[in-house]
């Protein structure tokens, strides 16, 4: 059964995203990445693997700053996000490409970090949210239930 849009709790993201959190992960993805390279002889794979979590981290922290200070505004314009995002997105990916081009092969390793960290990230945001949401839903069906039963 799934919650209609109107019915849903409202959870904010700054609750569901939690960057001391996502480092922790980042530094254990970090190690076991490098462990992983090193046993197979690249131990630098696993260096720029965590380089590229380390900028996806960064990326999430900027917009998430980014978001707070252009809603801070009375009126916020979206014009103004959208070019926030382009630009923020191009210089990721230009540091991101620029090293993984520079320190060839192994530099790769930053690519699938910055791709892995999104991963992490609509994970660990959206299991919140989904237990959130589930945790609403059983208190409110179980009421139901409760009245079904008793006819």
């Amino acid at each position: 059964m799934t919650t209609p849009a109107h019915d849903a709790p409202l959870v904010f993201p700054s609750v569901a995203f939690r960057p001391l959190r996502l480092f922790a992960v980042c530094v254990v993805l970090t190690g076991l990445a490098t462990l992983a390279a090193a046993l197979l002889g690249h131990v630098m794979v696993g260096v720029f693997f965590g380089v590229g979590l380390v900028l996806g981290l960064l990326n999430a922290v900027l917009v998430q700053r980014s978001v707070e200070a252009i809603t801070a505004d009375a009126h916020p314009l979206k014009g103004k996000m959208a070019l926030n995002s382009a630009t923020r997105l191009l210089v990721m990916t230009v540091i991101g490409l620029t090293m993984a081009f520079i320190f060839r092969p192994q530099g790769l390793g930053v690519v699938f970090g910055m791709a892995l960290f999104q991963v992490v990230l609509v994970i660990s945001t959206a299991l919140p949210v989904m237990k959130k949401i589930r945790a609403v839903s059983s208190t409110s069906t179980d009421g139901l239930e409760g009245e079904a039963t008793q006819q």
